[in-house]
């Protein structure tokens, strides 16, 4: 009696390689039936061809193999799940810093020696609305987003004076964690949950506006600070953001008008 489907035959129906089954057989993810005694060959069975079809998607995903040992031990359906939509989720990201990377690169590609349309700016001390947190670079539009949302929910329209806005600590840029603030200027600031009213100093800055979607938006925050250093004298202090018309407002990336401040010193005033 046949003791079952030969190595080669198996990896043939499952699309994995001799070389590839063998390696899984010996991490202990994808175990053959049988094993002779005295020929050492593996001997499969056509059940485990649902295991091996499985383990060859997750690791076309680059599911790691410790990833697909758990996904494949758990009888928890709702736990596999789990499993696979973190891997996917972490894709998915990949796919933005990729895209993002393609967009930033075609752009300096693109961009020429067409000067950069830069104009300096006092802005006055103020109070706002805000929430500020230290947040690490890879949650910045998680944190974004909820913090802004909260915001919104407790400043309708009708109480704003302005645009939403942001300052962001040079940290989160040069190591990757620092410190947010995102804002609304009110007619009457009030703190409740994480929000705060929070003074704002005066500040000098160098502004520009990048128009359109955000994946190149370092390419017009690098153009900014080279003009900066080139023109100006240039400070310590976080980067101004304020969302003139953003992905809150439209669908309309092409729309999106995000108006950089770089901070400067300046010896005369407008």
């Amino acid at each position: 009696m046949r003791a079952g489907l030969t190595i080669g035959e198996f990896a043939t129906l499952t699309h994995l390689s001799v070389r590839t089954l063998r390696r899984y057989h010996e991490s202990g993810l994808l175990v053959p039936t049988t094993v002779d005694p005295s020929s050492g060959y593996r001997y499969y069975t056509a059940a485990q061809i649902p295991s091996a079809q499985v383990i060859h998607q997750l690791r076309q995903l680059d599911v790691p193999l410790a990833e697909v040992k758990q996904i494949l031990a758990t009888d928890d359906p709702l736990r596999r799940t789990d499993l696979v939509t973190a891997h996917l989720r972490r894709l998915e990201d990949t796919l933005d810093r990729t895209r993002a990377a393609v967009v930033s690169l075609r752009t300096l590609l693109r961009t020429g020696t067409e000067e950069l349309p830069v104009h300096l700016r006092s802005e006055p001390a103020r109070t706002v609305a805000a929430i500020r947190g230290t947040v690490g670079v890879d949650d910045v539009h998680h944190w974004y987003a909820a913090a802004m949302a909260e915001l919104d929910a407790a400043f309708p329209p009708g109480e704003r004076t302005g645009a939403p806005a942001g300052r962001y600590a040079n940290e989160l840029f040069t190591h990757g964690s620092g410190e947010m603030t995102v804002f609304h200027p009110v007619h009457q600031p009030r703190a409740a949950g994480r929000i705060e009213v929070l003074d704002l100093p005066a500040v000098e800055l160098a502004v520009t506006v990048h128009t359109g979607p955000h994946d190149d938006i370092d390419v017009t925050y690098g153009r900014l600070g080279g003009w900066a250093t080139t023109h100006t004298l240039t400070v310590a202090g976080p980067i101004h953001e304020t969302y003139l018309v953003g992905p809150r407002d439209t669908d309309e990336s092409g729309r999106w008008r995000t108006e950089i401040g770089w901070p400067i010193f300046r010896l005369t005033p407008d």
